[in-house]
């Protein structure tokens, strides 16, 4: 160690990789000095190899905010999804231990903490997406070089699955009693299995009626979606072709009355608003939103009589159990995971082995074919 003193106060000086350190302590205690001393020989060391001081972590209320942003630069097509996860995020915060905690204090003794908490007060489900987010987070903030190590995060089990398969008769009862453009959607998400969100997005210039270049069906074509694999062509049945071959005459048969009504008034040229490109638009001729789609639905599986929700569907009937029937109908019919995977656009054909079950006639059959 090498100190000297300049006045009242200590300095120290020492070679480092062949340069010269001198600094002043500020410190009028030799053995302070030393210590500060020593303190600068262990910083330049660790610097020297690859070790450096790791940054306060930030608070996780501060980490939300980078999430959220995260979110928007990454997904600024898909506001729902934004919202979702800010939704999660606000119960998070709302938990003093968890929203006012540096995020490298919340380990899984914090966390089974927020979960027997908000089990009290929501259902399994809720809880496990909210603990979705806290782990997206965290790992985030892992990517960022934020935390050092991400805690282990257990979803509860339990939690109920949608799984509510029409019959025929249900689906004859069903869309008998939807109003327009409910009927046309759930005939076209049966027909399909397209997701309430790529049906309510579909173009007139994706749709192609008529067969080409040898192909047996018309088709549709998504061009973006939920998961990677959601970019596809799906064939359409006769049913489907001919709801849209209906829908598209209707829309043209509207536009040409408009039109002469206009000229039976005379009106000097008002300008014919330019068609909506969407298959289902809203009568601005925007896209047709999920939360109106969902109120008629809910109408029809559940009307109001005498002040009361009367529900003539079982609860578990939701606007996706249109394309849940559809790909069980798939799998009933042996459609293999691998194809439910390419006309569905799951993520994973873990995703599609769901609706694959094998009998023992198909088990035989596969032997028989060996």
């Amino acid at each position: 160690m090498s100190i000297f003193k300049r006045g009242n106060v200590y300095w120290y000086h020492f070679l480092f990789n062949g340069e010269h350190i001198q600094k002043s302590t500020k410190q009028g205690n030799p053995r302070t000095a030393r210590q500060i001393e020593a303190a600068h020989r262990t910083a330049l060391a660790r610097g020297e190899v690859g070790l450096v001081e790791r940054a306060v972590a930030p608070q996780f209320s501060e980490l939300g905010k980078r999430f959220i942003s995260h979110l928007e630069s990454r997904h600024e097509n898909k506001p729902r999804t934004i919202d979702f996860y800010a939704s999660k995020m606000k119960h998070l915060t709302a938990f003093p231990a968890i929203g006012k905690a540096r995020i490298d204090r919340i380990d899984e003794s914090v966390i089974e903490t927020y979960v027997v908490a908000r089990r009290a007060l929501v259902c399994p489900a809720t809880v496990n997406r909210e603990l979705a987010t806290l782990r997206r987070m965290l790992r985030l903030a892992h990517e960022w070089k934020e935390l050092q190590r991400v805690p282990k995060i257990k979803l509860l089990s339990g939690e109920r699955m949608r799984d509510f398969v029409l019959t025929r008769k249900q689906e004859a009862m069903y869309l008998a009693a939807c109003p327009q453009p409910l009927r046309d959607i759930a005939s076209l998400m049966l027909e399909t299995g397209l997701r309430i969100g790529e049906a309510l997005s579909l173009e007139w210039a994706d749709v192609t009626l008529e067969p080409v270049q040898g192909a047996r069906f018309g088709f549709i074509r998504i061009r973006k979606g939920k998961s990677k694999n959601a970019k596809r062509i799906i064939p359409l049945t006769d049913r489907a072709g001919q709801m849209l071959a209906e829908r598209e005459s209707t829309i043209a048969i509207a536009s040409q009355e408009r039109q002469e009504a206009l000229a039976a008034r005379g009106t000097q040229s008002p300008i014919e608003k330019q068609a909506s490109p969407y298959v289902f638009a809203n009568k601005f001729g925007g896209r047709y939103l999920v939360t109106s789609l969902n109120h008629l639905h809910r109408n029809v599986s559940a009307p109001m009589i005498d002040g009361k929700r009367v529900p003539i569907f079982p609860g578990d009937f939701v606007m996706h159990s249109l394309r849940h029937t559809m790909l069980t109908r798939l799998g009933e019919a042996g459609v293999d995971a691998f194809t439910i995977m390419r006309i569905a656009g799951h993520s994973s054909v873990v995703v599609s082995q769901r609706y694959i079950h094998p009998t023992p006639e198909a088990v035989e059959r596969a032997f028989e074919r060996l």
